[in-house]
């Protein structure tokens, strides 16, 4: 393998899902704007809107996830065409 291709600043981050505010801690190098208190340790805060806990593939649930009026959108403009 090559020397020097990967990162060296790895370091443990908080991943929220503000779907359902499940977070987990991994390593990774994104820089985040946020931080968090998880048991006494200040760690880099990122917030996403979909996790493995919150996605319907995952949960065998499934739950509509309209954040910008999508589906009133294609709606509007799909949904009410007539089959010729």
């Amino acid at each position: 393998m090559k020397q020097g291709l990967h990162p060296d600043n790895y370091r443990p981050v908080v991943f929220k899902d503000m779907s359902n505010d499940d977070t987990f801690i991994t390593r990774s190098t994104i820089n985040a704007r946020e931080t968090i208190e998880i048991d006494g340790v200040n760690y880099p805060l990122v917030k996403i809107e979909i996790s493995s806990t919150s996605h319907p593939f995952y949960t065998g649930k499934q739950k509509l996830v309209d954040t910008a009026g999508r589906v009133d959108k294609f709606m509007s403009r799909y949904g009410n065409r007539v089959k010729k």
